[in-house]
């Protein structure tokens, strides 16, 4: 359930235009639906300020599906993550309203329309970390956050950092993707007063492990501020961001 729904059923109990019983039915009916392969939790936007996201890799295409109609059923926003494209297809499909944004492997349906809290920045080392960078960019979109990007930036070629300053230092809050050797948020971090969130990429050669080498480079980052996610996961990055860029704002959700 979004907020607003909740403050119109609220308005509407106290209009007397929906009684007291019928309001706490819909609610009752409303903290998960069990579709038998799925508990889908409807209350996660009350609780967390962004819905359920739909991991798509595991699931069937048609679960996947069930699972977004319900959603769409129940008025909430919906974004799927790790989207091959029969998936995104199927979706178009059923939902001509979704966009399959394809560099990210992300389906959206809907989001927050009003941008609040503070600036998320999210720069990438190299054009190859880009689909994890977007995969970021977009979650903390999708969360309400305004977005900035900057791109293929890293330090083999650091003076390409420099015209983001001003940027940067705008930022409520930093998301640093790079692969290889991963030095690129303890460089950003040195140069900004907000946190920086780091996401090491699987990008590299052999030695760099899958990514292996830029997390550990990551978590013994010299530079104070740099809080570290998971090989590739931008989409937690970037709901990291944007929670540290509303509490900064001291917006409410």
């Amino acid at each position: 359930m979004l907020r607003s729904k909740l403050a119109e059923l609220i308005a509407a109990v106290r209009d007397g235009t929906v009684g007291t019983e019928e309001a706490l039915d819909r609610l009752e009916k409303l903290p998960y639906e069990d579709v038998g392969f799925a508990r889908i939790d409807h209350h996660r936007t009350l609780r967390r300020g962004m819905p359920e996201v739909v991991y798509a890799p595991g699931k069937t295409p048609d679960q996947v599906l069930a699972i977004v109609d319900r959603m769409i059923a129940s008025g909430t926003p919906v974004l799927v993550s790790r989207v091959d494209p029969g998936v995104a297809s199927l979706l178009a499909c059923h939902h001509p309203e979704s966009v399959h944004h394809e560099s990210a492997r992300l389906v959206s349906i809907g989001g927050v329309d009003r941008r609040q809290g503070g600036l998320v920045v999210v720069v990438s080392a190299g054009t190859a970390d880009i689909p994890v960078a977007e995969e970021a960019a977009l979650t903390a979109e999708f969360a309400g956050s305004p977005v900035e990007r900057f791109y293929d930036v890293g330090v083999a070629g650091l003076h390409r950092l420099l015209p983001g300053l001003d940027l940067m230092r705008r930022a409520a809050c930093i998301v640093a993707v790079a692969g290889m050797e991963g030095a690129l948020p303890s460089v950003v971090a040195g140069l900004v007063a907000c946190p920086v969130v780091a996401v090491p990429t699987s990008v590299g050669y052999g030695a760099s492990f899958g990514g292996l080498a830029a997390l550990l480079a990551m978590l013994n980052s010299c530079a104070g501020g740099v809080a570290v996610v998971n090989i590739d996961a931008g989409f937690n990055a970037g709901f990291v961001a944007s929670l540290v860029a509303r509490v900064a704002s001291a917006e409410p959700r």
